[in-house]
């Protein structure tokens, strides 16, 4: 839990500081430094703004870097727009404008793989969202692993996780905490998606704290339902033990309760993880019409 706590402080605290605050206070002797210095932090926030799991620390401050990023574009544009498009650099600041063009390669390129993963180049099935109470946070979603580490692994590409936050946009109380009760969405009610058959039920795994994980049992607690209209089955894991409410070869309507959120099985927390297959093939799902992707919310 402290390394996974010391790499979000370094990654989404200290890094995006550093980088800005050099570009704000640094001095160049041309627009084209300056602006090769600017396409690197651009593309480092850009990414970072994508693909970092911004519910650990708070939601919003992705949109402070954002607007720091902004402000500090334009204040040391001013220091350097009477300056000449190129000047003569020393050897050490040579070194520092190919690190940076090298960063801006691989910065831009994870940038693309990140975009590339907003949309699923495959029809979708139409689902419910399964929960209801509160402001949910999507930790894990769409079609890379830039976004959705899920998408590596071909039954579960498409899978989705889901955690909630409060008003101050964070998930737990704490980075990392190892107690079920501290996480916001834990114990919440979990709602069929859809119509259709309960094909699968288990709730006798014991709800685990973080970091101890089952991975003998992946699905933890969970419910397999057969939708009406597909012929993939919707998997809903990781459920509280004891807590659900349908059998295996019970009929349900969409909106009709499940269970309950637990920490259950090859989990890292308490969360929701919701994901269709058809013959062991991941599907993409939407909710209300949208592919739900990281960092999205849903209220």
């Amino acid at each position: 839990m402290l390394l996974i706590m010391i790499q979000v402080v370094f990654f989404q605290v200290v890094l995006p500081a550093v980088f800005i605050v050099t570009l704000w206070r640094g001095s160049k002797k041309s627009k084209l430094d300056w602006l090769v210095q600017s396409l690197f932090t651009i593309f480092y926030v850009s990414w970072l703004f994508m693909t970092a799991p911004w519910d650990f620390l708070t939601y919003y401050l992705r949109y402070i870097w954002v607007l720091l990023l902004i402000v500090a574009l334009i204040l040391s544009y001013l220091k350097v727009r009477r300056k000449p498009f190129r000047a003569p650099l020393e050897k050490g600041e040579k070194w520092s404008i190919a690190l940076n063009l090298l960063l801006i390669g691989v910065f831009g390129l994870y940038n693309v793989l990140a975009i590339s993963g907003l949309w699923a180049n495959e029809e979708a099935i139409e689902l419910e969202f399964p929960l209801k109470d509160g402001v949910y946070f999507i930790g894990q979603g769409g079609a890379h692993v830039q976004v959705n580490y899920h998408h590596a692994y071909e039954s579960q590409q498409y899978a989705v996780d889901i955690v909630k936050i409060d008003k101050w946009g964070v998930r737990a109380t704490g980075i990392y905490p190892g107690d079920n009760s501290k996480y916001r969405i834990y114990g919440d009610g979990i709602y069929s998606p859809c119509t259709g058959e309960v094909v699968e039920a288990e709730q006798e795994l014991p709800d685990l704290n973080p970091p101890q994980t089952n991975s003998e049992k992946a699905a933890g607690n969970h419910v397999a339902l057969q939708c009406e209209g597909t012929e993939a089955q919707v998997w809903i894991a990781h459920m509280q033990q004891d807590s659900l409410t349908v059998k295996a070869g019970e009929q349900v309507e969409a909106g009709e309760k499940l269970g309950l959120v637990g920490n259950s099985g090859n989990t890292s927390e308490p969360h929701v993880h919701i994901h269709a297959e058809k013959d062991g093939v991941g599907v993409p799902i939407e909710f209300n019409d949208r592919f739900l992707v990281r960092n999205d919310l849903v209220w």
